[in-house]
């Protein structure tokens, strides 16, 4: 019991973050521009620092290494999730300009904006490491495999043209920082304390600023809007149910076989695995001429329901 209370106080004060980005942006106090604004700040300059600055204060060498069997647990879950959303495409017949978003609400989280916040409010900095495991899959997953989907899922393209693929997609700015961060420590190439406090007080901005972000985004995309046909209920079941419990399969049979993770970061993969669909979902789709409107209800529908998944999902976690 103390552990529930505790999990729906730390999502309570994510909800009451978010609530004020709600409120702000629908009061007229943030202009049209803001979100944008705020989304470049977070992702090329605060998440960057703050990724560098945790990965030198939180990992050595030694548990660098440790880090790959999470790699390799969070490969099968997202092969595992591509597989079954892809079946059920046909098995429910998942009309064109759907089945891209779809599949992507089975394999890819927003790891930045809300599985970011949200490990740090329940967990700690401790587990970033752990997070960066996630989110490397994650952001590898998205820009090589998530977007094939969606562009193959255009309506309006004939059969067999090609879609430009885009490489600088797999380096954003967040993973530019980790591998940098990775320099410095493989190296061990030591940072003065005044540039090592500058960066960690830019970092530290992450967490609230992103709260408010999914505020703006929820507020602009309307409660009113959302609505649970029969697509959107299984793209759901896909994000919450499908993908952790992949996610808690191979965890629970890696440790069955004697290659279990630490507990801090078996929760962090359960929990990032749970995080809401891609909030540039929408825009992608939009790009390929698919359903934006099915991916914006999806999206803000997943947004809005996270937080009533992730006290029961850290029930769950309690008994693994």
């Amino acid at each position: 019991m103390a552990a529930f209370i505790t999990s729906l106080e730390s999502v309570a004060e994510i909800v009451i973050v978010i609530a004020l980005g709600f409120w702000l942006r629908n009061s007229g106090r943030l202009a049209d521009s803001f979100k944008g604004n705020i989304s470049f700040i977070i992702m090329n300059i605060a998440l960057p620092a703050s990724i560098f600055v945790s990965v030198l204060k939180y990992l050595t060498r030694d548990k660098l290494a440790s880090l790959s069997g999470g790699l390799i647990f969070a490969f099968a879950s997202f092969a595992c999730s591509y597989l079954l959303a892809w079946i059920l495409t046909k098995v429910l017949k998942i009309r064109p300009g759907r089945r891209g978003t779809f599949i992507n609400m089975f394999a890819n989280a927003n790891t930045i904006f809300i599985g970011l916040p949200l490990n740090m409010a329940l967990f700690g900095t401790k587990s970033l490491p752990y997070f960066l495991v996630y989110y490397v899959m994650n952001t590898i997953s998205t820009w090589a495999i998530g977007v094939f989907f969606i562009s193959n899922d255009d309506p309006t393209k004939e059969k067999g043209t090609k879609q430009d693929f885009n490489w600088r997609k797999l380096l954003p700015a967040p993973l530019v920082g980790f591998l940098v961060s990775l320099v410095f420590l493989l190296l061990a190439i030591p940072i003065p304390e005044w540039i090592d406090k500058t960066l960690d007080m830019v970092g530290g901005i992450v967490t609230p600023m992103s709260l408010i972000y999914i505020g703006i985004i929820l507020a602009d995309a309307g409660l009113k809007s959302i609505r649970f046909d029969h697509d959107t209920i299984w793209a759901l079941l896909g994000r919450f149910v499908f993908a952790p419990a992949i996610m808690i399969g191979f965890v629970t049979l890696g440790a069955s076989i004697g290659h279990g993770l630490p507990a801090l970061e078996s929760s962090t993969l359960i929990i990032q695995a749970a995080a809401p669909g891609l909030a540039v979902l929408p825009i992608l789709v939009g790009q390929s001429h698919g359903d934006i409107e099915y991916a914006t209800n999806v999206v803000t529908t997943s947004t809005v329901l996270f937080v009533v998944v992730v006290p029961i999902l850290m029930q769950v976690i309690n008994f693994i």
